[in-house]
């Protein structure tokens, strides 16, 4: 059986684009007038209390926080600054890459206890890790904390009364970063607000708030929601100056229309890769696997809709389209695949060398993720990928499973992922929220397969409408079913049929 898959209609798919140093460099002139607000700000010559840039999912964000970081305690009235983030595996690789740049005695990472075994020999070797204020050296011109660390009952007091005051005289820190800001809670945001007169925040805009655990006490209150991202309450404010990064570098230049598609609004959105610097190569496959794995390594985003399959246990609980999954993965693995790409300069110029990474090659980046939405599904998940991992002699680090929630802020080659809309019957705020589907699709340098059950189009034409813009979320939202319907104009759409007997 041949699969024929339909192209997205009207779709650039990257051709004719900007791409490498010039996309590049949107982002560094972003980054140079960022640096010029910020110098401007902590010498009183500007008017601002914020600076905010959004950045897409693999915009090289972390790059341009560590210049405007290196930037700032260099300047002549800033004796040090802060770098909170919501979680931990955020900070340790700030921490890692800021101690190599500015050396282990001017970068501090401050952990709790209990998370100091958590810290990554990197981080160790690089930072001056401590976990009581008392420990941190007074040479120190970074500390990097999670939010909850640095936002704990009297911490900025007792950094004042360590540290003493930063140039500014009032507060420890003259300038307080926060990494993945549009993640960060408000509630938690408030704790450190005070830590520095002036906040810089980075990040995706569409990132997933932290999850609701029960209920939401400040629900009633349309002035206040605390599990939203803290920047949303500044769009108006005339002392924050925002401004948007205009390139990417993750993605393959077949994925441009479907990150375009996740952030309409943008004046501009431009792909570093351009066609032709990555690829999947897979030799051997045949029949349906051929054809599926082809069409992923285009780079275009793939949408399979399997037909024939058993009835699901429930609508994101679904063993049969899981076997799919693995017979799919089983076969990629089997045929020896490798994942080539261009590699760049700073600039983002091709050097001229193509780099590879393939199983057993202990490559930095997972080669493969499995996401689904679910904790059960992604238990099964995780024992297909287990199965896999001892068949083809993986590394727990090259085949990976998880949920999307714990998967954001991470890069890998392919992405496999089980649509969060398969088999439902309806749009609920869950299974439609914007920013679970931009994290589902926006992992991958190389190839993204979303799979589902048909129905997908039938559900999105005739499930009832929803309110359209939830409070307090970033970015352009419209109805959700207008959302998923303008992310999967994007994907190229293939149908498998399947053997029930087999399946």
């Amino acid at each position: 059986m041949t699969i024929e898959f339909v192209q997205p209609g009207g779709q650039d798919t990257g051709t004719g684009g900007v791409h490498h140093a010039r996309a590049a460099g949107g982002n560094a002139a972003v980054a140079e007038k960022a640096t010029g607000v910020l110098r401007d700000a902590l010498s009183g010559t500007a008017p601002v209390d914020r600076i905010l840039l959004k950045a897409a999912a693999g915009a090289g964000k972390s790059f341009v926080l560590k210049r405007l970081v290196g930037d700032a305690v260099a300047h002549p009235s800033c004796t040090r600054v802060a770098i909170v983030a919501f979680t931990n595996k955020q900070i340790h690789p700030l921490a890692t890459a800021l101690g190599r740049t500015l050396g282990k005695d001017r970068v501090c990472l401050f952990v709790s206890k209990d998370r100091y075994d958590d810290v990554p020999e990197d981080a160790l070797v690089c930072a001056t890790v401590v976990t009581t204020t008392s420990d941190i050296p007074h040479e120190a011109e970074v500390i990097i904390s999670t939010s909850h660390k640095l936002g704990a009952i009297g911490e900025l007091r007792r950094l004042t009364d360590h540290l003493g005051a930063a140039h500014h005289g009032r507060s420890p820190f003259d300038v307080l970063f926060v990494d993945e800001a549009w993640q960060l809670p408000h509630h938690l945001f408030d704790k450190v607000a005070k830590a520095a007169p002036v906040t810089v925040g980075v990040g995706d805009v569409g990132q997933l708030p932290p999850m609701e655990i029960g209920t939401n006490p400040w629900r009633g209150d349309p002035g206040f929601n605390p599990y939203r991202a803290w920047p949303t309450a500044f769009d108006a404010d005339e002392r924050t100056w925002a401004v948007e990064l205009p390139a990417v570098w993750r993605p393959a230049a077949g994925h441009l229309d479907l990150w375009r598609a996740f952030y309409p609004e943008w004046g501009e959105l431009h792909c570093v890769a351009a066609p032709g610097d990555r690829a999947l190569v897979a030799d051997g496959l045949s029949g349906p696997a051929a054809a599926i794995w082809r069409q992923v390594g285009t780079g275009v985003p793939t949408l399979l809709e399997v037909e024939g399959l058993p009835d699901a246990e429930a609508a994101d609980i679904d063993l049969p389209l899981m076997g799919v999954v693995e017979s799919l993965l089983d076969e990629l693995l089997s045929s020896g695949f490798a994942l080539e790409y261009a590699q760049y300069d700073d600039a983002g110029s091709p050097t001229g060398t193509t780099l590879t990474a393939c199983p057993g090659d202990g490559a930095g980046d997972p080669l493969i993720a499995v996401l689904a939405t679910r904790n059960q599904a992604v238990d099964d998940a995780t024992n297909v990928v287990e199965r896999l991992r001892a068949k083809h002699a993986c590394s727990d680090t090259e085949l990976v499973a998880s949920t999307v929630d714990s998967w954001q802020g991470q890069t890998n080659g392919i992405t496999v992922a089980i649509h969060p809309l398969t088999g439902a019957a309806q749009l609920d705020e869950f299974n439609s929220a914007f920013g679970r589907l931009a994290v589902t699709c926006t992992r991958a340098t190389h190839g993204l397969l979303m799979v589902s059950r048909p129905g997908l189009g039938r559900l999105l034409g005739e499930a009832p409408a929803r309110p359209g813009t939830p409070f307090g979320e970033p970015g352009n939202r419209h109805l959700p079913r207008q959302t998923h319907q303008r992310i999967l104009a994007t994907f190229a759409r293939g149908t498998l049929t399947v053997d029930p007997e087999l399946a």
